[in-house]
């Protein structure tokens, strides 16, 4: 079975701080999505290449939906969680979890950003 998961949206209360957050951990450059129909839902998505492996998403500031409050968490891949914990912190997020082992699956750490959102770090060393 392939991957199901092909797209995730970061609710924010800030977009420029969070912009800022995820660009600084993630070297990503985030590009802003136009919404058709000229509602009040501002939206800044993660690169995607449909050749490269990895869903993607955006952060998103739509009237209604808060930041925080996580019952689902993504991960993003990274070479070692640990760099990134530390760019997290750094970038004026926290660290919840640090980095742990998950067996044969590698390691993890879950961190918040900037808005309260809670995400997580996979790498395999």
């Amino acid at each position: 079975m392939s991957n199901p998961v092909c797209w995730f949206e970061i609710y924010v209360d800030d977009v420029e701080r969070a912009k800022a957050f995820y660009q600084d951990v993630f070297n990503a450059v985030l590009e802003h999505i136009e919404t058709p129909d000229g509602s009040n839902i501002e939206m800044w998505a993660f690169g995607s290449d449909m050749e490269s492996y990895g869903a993607t998403g955006t952060i998103v500031k739509m009237p209604g939906m808060a930041a925080g409050g996580n019952s689902v968490i993504v991960y993003f891949s990274c070479e070692d969680c640990l760099n990134e914990e530390q760019k997290v912190v750094a970038a004026g997020g926290k660290v919840i979890q640090p980095k742990m082992s998950i067996g044969e699956h590698g390691r993890i750490s879950l961190v918040s950003d900037t808005e309260g959102n809670i995400i997580g770090l996979h790498s395999t060393q």
